[in-house]
């Protein structure tokens, strides 16, 4: 089963985040084969950090529970809060499988909360080559749709943002991202 997790920074955490920076990177290498995207997103100014995102394949709700809040930079008050919600692959890839690759144009976390009948079930046939990663958000049991989560390139947040169905969800975020991980 798929889950998106997304750890909100707390105001103020960067120099505690950066100290612990390797300590996130070597939790998260325990889970590397597991991983489908993962990768910090950015205030508005572009330079510093406001979360982190990770979407990784785990046995259940209670194991992507244990993988959300015993991460290290969690146990040590980096994260003011944790979105964790089951989630379905769409696009069947892992983000480093988009065609695109690590680099190259504006890179956004599109998150939409809605509740009741769902919305952008499917893959937008118009933005394929600029998903990198697309699906929606679900409960625990994987029957109620709870939203949608999408990384994607894109000119702008306006652009970015237009890959959600307007007027179908209580609120619509966007992050500036990039990919994650240990660099090369």
């Amino acid at each position: 089963m798929e889950y998106f997790c997304y750890h909100r920074d707390r105001p103020g955490s960067l120099p505690l985040r950066e100290k612990l920076l390797e300590e996130h990177w070597s939790y998260m290498d325990g889970y590397a084969a597991r991983m489908i995207a993962r990768g910090p997103t950015f205030a508005e100014d572009g330079d510093v950090p406001s979360g982190s995102v990770h979407i990784v394949d785990l046995p259940d709700a209670a194991a992507a529970r244990a993988f959300a809040f015993d991460e290290p930079t969690y146990q040590a008050g980096v994260y003011r809060d944790v979105l964790v919600r089951r989630w379905r692959n769409l696009l069947g890839r892992t983000m480093w499988e988009f065609p695109g690759g690590r680099d190259g144009g504006n890179r956004y976390l599109v998150l939409g909360l809605g509740e009741g009948e769902g919305a952008d079930l499917t893959v937008p046939a118009d933005r394929g080559d600029d998903l990198i990663a697309y699906g929606p958000l679900l409960s625990d049991d994987g029957a109620t749709w709870l939203g949608t989560a999408a990384l994607l390139r894109a000119p702008d947040p306006a652009a970015a943002r237009a890959v959600l169905t307007p007027g179908r969800y209580a609120a619509i975020e966007v992050h500036d991202w990039q990919f994650g991980g240990r660099e090369e």
